[in-house]
């Protein structure tokens, strides 16, 4: 094998600075496929690896305040997942709008969606926020939390639930930056955010220096904190012309067709992730039969994927861009070809982990906790999961392929039958009428993301897809 030459290493060194840099001038619908993948995927990529960082380092801190603590964030991520699902849908809507005509080159029309999207936002988070701050301990009664994870937790909860704004806006405005093209400013945005929050947790957690001690709810302040300073940043990059998409303080006001465009839009994304999460909510209610040891495992388990996975949706999120601006563009064959490219790198890249993740599951769950029946719990959970991977970087790939051309229904579609017709009568069958226990609901999620990876990548070959709408 021969050495890259220096003038090869410049130029692979030239195209990673200028990925992670952004280049405002540079056109995705023309050029070179791999290039245009690696100038989003990049900046995505290390977006969503600070994004895992920051979750793998939270549950690390608070996995020192004992099992009900750690219980305590599953049982409250698991509620927002509900939350998260009303932020993609939203965001879905917005970049795939935003990529099609900016693919259009009409500018204007991509800031006025950027507009509609924030104050969709702020409305939505007003409700959301206000009801998961007053009706905290209720929620997690309903999860089935016992009562001592609801007198350590409520705090953690309200404290999250009340900043849900600060996650819809991240979502929304990011979506904006992604579908222009700008994956840059939302790495920096994730980048700032979470280093906030990473600094903050394990002072307001245990009270270091002038910090008061909150436990867990500590957590949850610093994780609010931390997001509302990337929203800030974020509102200055659209407001100061850092993006492609430019909104002025007077374009931010009604315009009832376009906002009922996204939000028709937004529903086939916020049902499509309603599925997938409300089939997760019912997982963490079975786990919750077996115990805090069973819930304590899983949650730590989620998050050692989430290492993985997150940076995975950051190759999905550059096909997705790709597809919306190509299409934009009249050019339907370099929107496939796209996606079948993306899916190839993420499958390599998601093949790798799983080999890790299987190889070294104790060693891996270890850093975070000694229990050993959480350790035992949290490793046959990482490891029957990760057999899945393969299939499960397909899947995601395709998904945000059809997002990104507006076609929200065949990926909704495919989560009802994979994750409520497949995956939960599975789950339920195999852990408690065969009595493989928790294992059995590992199980079912493994061969339910195998499902829906075959199922889509036919779906996608149809090629419905190219004639989308937005």
């Amino acid at each position: 094998m021969s050495t890259p030459t220096l003038e090869e290493q410049s130029g692979l060194f030239h195209a990673i600075k200028s990925a992670i840099l952004g280049d405002p001038h540079r056109d995705l619908t023309q050029g070179s496929i791999g290039r245009a993948i690696a100038m989003l995927a990049v900046p995505m990529v290390l977006e969503m690896m600070m994004e895992s960082l920051f979750a793998v380092v939270d549950v690390f801190w608070v996995a020192h305040l004992g099992a009900n603590a750690v219980a305590t964030v599953g049982f409250t991520e698991s509620l927002l997942t509900l939350l998260f699902a009303v932020a993609l849908g939203l965001s879905i809507a917005t970049t795939a709008t935003v990529a099609r005509r900016i693919g259009e080159k009409d500018p204007k029309a991509a800031a006025e969606t950027a507009s509609q999207a924030v104050l969709l936002g702020v409305m939505i988070a007003a409700v959301i926020g206000s009801l998961g701050f007053i009706f905290a301990r209720d929620l997690l009664r309903i999860m089935g939390a016992s009562p001592e994870v609801i007198a350590t937790g409520s705090g953690y909860t309200r404290a999250i639930y009340g900043g849900s704004g600060t996650v819809l806006l991240l979502f929304l405005i990011n979506g904006v930056f992604r579908g222009a093209g700008d994956a840059s400013l939302a790495m920096r945005v994730l980048w700032t955010a979470n280093w906030i929050n990473i600094l903050l947790n394990p002072c307001l957690i245990f009270g270091l220096g002038p910090f008061p001690r909150l436990g867990v709810a500590g957590s949850g302040i610093g994780t609010t904190i931390g997001r509302g300073c990337g929203v800030l940043l974020q509102l200055w990059f659209l407001s100061r012309g850092k993006s492609r998409v430019v909104v002025h303080w007077h374009q931010i006001r009604l315009i009832p067709a376009l906002m009922l465009r996204l939000v028709r839009l937004s529903l086939g994304g916020m049902f499509q992730y309603l599925v997938s999460v409300a089939s997760w909510i019912v997982l963490v209610r079975m786990c919750a039969v077996f115990g805090s040891v069973a819930i304590a495992g899983y949650t730590l388990a989620l998050r050692i994927i989430l290492f993985a996975l997150l940076p995975s949706w950051g190759m999905a999120n550059a096909g997705a861009t790709l597809v919306g601006q190509n299409l934009g563009a009249g050019k339907p064959d370099r929107a496939e070809k796209s996606v079948w490219l993306a899916g190839f790198y993420n499958m390599i890249f998601l093949g790798l982990v799983a080999l890790v993740f299987i190889g070294f599951a104790g060693p891996l769950v270890r850093i975070f906790s000694t229990d050993p029946d959480v350790v035992s719990m949290a490793s046959a959970t990482l490891r029957t999961i990760a057999y899945g991977y393969i299939f499960y970087a397909w899947g995601m790939v395709i998904a945000q392929a059809f997002n990104g051309a507006g076609d929200t229904k065949t990926p909704t579609m495919l989560n009802v039958l994979c994750f409520w017709v497949l995956q939960i009568p599975l789950a339920w069958l195999l852990a408690f009428r065969i009595g493989l226990g928790p294992n059995g609901i590992f199980i079912a999620i493994a061969i339910a993301q195998a499902a829906l990876a075959v199922a889509g990548v036919l779906m996608f070959r149809r090629g419905t897809w190219k004639g989308a709408a937005v």
